[in-house]
């Protein structure tokens, strides 16, 4: 199973700290499914603020960060536990996908 202490030392900016389950979103500013996702990733991120921190990672600006967690297509989000374990979805997800998603990370 992945974890996210895994990729720590690519993730400039941003400390793991165990207390709020996270959601990452990789993806490019030139690709188009991740252009119809980005808008249900943001209403996300504002549904659920203060209980679930939404990060998006631009795959062509942070490569390492990429290329360490075997981004082969995207966009492709990581769900990630409290306790750091991920489960990644790979392609456009619907608005009701993706919060049950993060449903299931709050249970």
């Amino acid at each position: 199973m992945e974890n996210i202490k895994d990729y720590q030392q690519h993730l400039r900016g941003y400390d793991y700290t165990g207390k709020t389950p996270v959601v990452i979103d990789f993806y490019a500013t030139w690709c188009g499914p991740c252009r119809t996702l980005s808008p249900r990733i943001e209403q996300l991120a504002k549904e659920y603020e203060g209980h679930v921190a939404v990060l998006k990672v631009d795959v062509d600006k942070n490569q390492a960060l990429a290329q360490a967690a075997n981004i082969m297509s995207i966009p492709t989000v990581f769900f990630i536990t409290k306790d750091g374990n991920i489960t990644r979805s790979v392609g456009v997800m619907s608005y009701d996908d993706l919060k049950k998603a993060v449903d299931k990370l709050l249970e």
